[in-house]
């Protein structure tokens, strides 16, 4: 937080107690835009850029990420080399709104957590700026981090790591004890209250990470893989506190996951990172209707006899569609946009095949979140 607010650090001299003031961080990095950059992430730098000088505070977003630039120096091969500079993440732009939850994706490497520890205050970034809270407030008073990694003490116990967090959240001691039974409830904790950490199993000990960023009810949550190591339960427990913390609320929530299940069930909106950069951004929906060009059909047949005509008449009525799979009764197709809309007349087709072929179900469905994630991956491998 001394790094966020541009205070005093105190190092940690025993005799000097040294306090030099915080260098100012150049606010625009050497931005460079590639010739394929998505309009969404362009789009977006410009709202962030916008909103660190609007006026309005009510009208201007929590959470706002402007051209944030994190270089670091790396290793050596010899003592005669030069360190090779790693490039963590390259010119990030984006806002959260009061109430929303936005979603960073993307494959190991990609600069999620680089951005999550800048915009927290936990490193400084190269170049660039961040904002948390309101404009004016200078300071975020009530600030929920979950971090990567468990940071916690190793001989307290969970109880005693919950009573802490409240007294550092302001709580009072008569409701700190209300809150803290209402979370060790929801989350099934009552047998490990008083185990200490370093004997608590590694699943057990992420869901209490996760609980002390939610005590206090705090109106910004920064979450960097929560749900990552716990059982499906525990993660269904933190998916529902996540909701239930934003239904109906100002809270905003920057959450970054691998799952792509955690992201379609809590996110407003996703962005996909790779190797550093933005690749795209925005509702699940807009990205599935701009990166997943085909559709897919899946056919249940009664009679695997029947499987060759099947397959012939959906090439009839879909000529683009392409096979994906096929087993003894399952049929399944990937169709382009184009042979399905309007998709009154791809229902009404189907629902003539199935009556004629007597199958027993079938489903038109969107690309999956993973189908649209899918050629971002590959990029990062390049």
């Amino acid at each position: 937080m001394e790094l966020k607010c541009g205070q005093k650090v105190i190092r940690k001299d025993p005799v000097f107690r040294i306090s030099p003031q915080i260098q100012n961080v150049p606010l625009n990095p050497e931005i460079h835009v590639d010739e394929d950059e998505d309009e969404d992430v362009q789009a977006e730098r410009m709202r962030a850029s916008s909103a660190l000088t609007t006026s309005n505070v009510n009208e201007n977003p929590v959470i706002i990420a402007s051209c944030l630039h994190k270089v670091y120096a790396g290793q050596r091969k010899s003592c005669f080399s030069k360190r090779k500079k790693k490039i963590a993440a390259r010119n990030i732009s984006f806002c959260v709104k009061k109430g929303e939850v936005l979603g960073l994706l993307g494959p190991n490497g990609a600069g999620k957590s680089s951005s999550i520890r800048m915009i927290a205050g936990i490193t400084k970034p190269t170049a660039g700026q961040s904002f948390l809270g309101q404009q004016g407030d200078g300071m975020v008073k009530f600030l929920g981090y979950c971090p990567q990694e468990n940071v916690l003490w190793p001989t307290l116990t969970m109880k005693e790591h919950l009573e802490v967090y409240a007294t550092v959240k302001g709580l009072q001691k008569e409701d700190a004890a209300i809150v803290i039974s209402r979370l060790v409830n929801a989350f099934n904790l009552y047998e490990q209250l008083n185990v200490p950490v370093q004997k608590l199993a590694s699943g057990t000990t992420r869901k209490l990470c996760f609980v002390l960023s939610i005590l206090g009810n705090s109106p910004i949550l920064l979450l960097d893989e929560p749900s990552t190591g716990i059982d499906p339960t525990g993660q269904q427990q933190i998916w529902q506190a996540i909701q239930a913390a934003v239904k109906n609320t100002e809270k905003s929530v920057l959450l970054t996951t691998h799952y792509l299940a955690e992201a379609e069930a809590l996110c407003d909106r996703v962005a996909i990172m790779v190797s550093g950069r933005l690749r795209c951004i925005g509702s699940i929906q807009h990205l599935k209707r701009k990166f997943g060009k085909d559709y897919i059909l899946e056919l249940k047949v009664k009679e695997p006899s029947q499987v060759p005509l099947i397959h012939t008449e959906i090439l009839n009525l879909f000529p683009q569609a392409a096979q994906q799979e096929r087993f003894s009764s399952l049929l399944t197709f990937k169709l382009p946009i184009a042979d399905v809309y309007p998709l009154s007349q791809a229902f009404y087709k189907l629902e003539t095949v199935k009556h004629n072929f007597n199958l027993e179900e079938y489903s038109l469905s969107q690309c999956t979140l993973e189908k649209v994630s899918l050629p971002f991956d590959f990029l990062s491998s390049l």
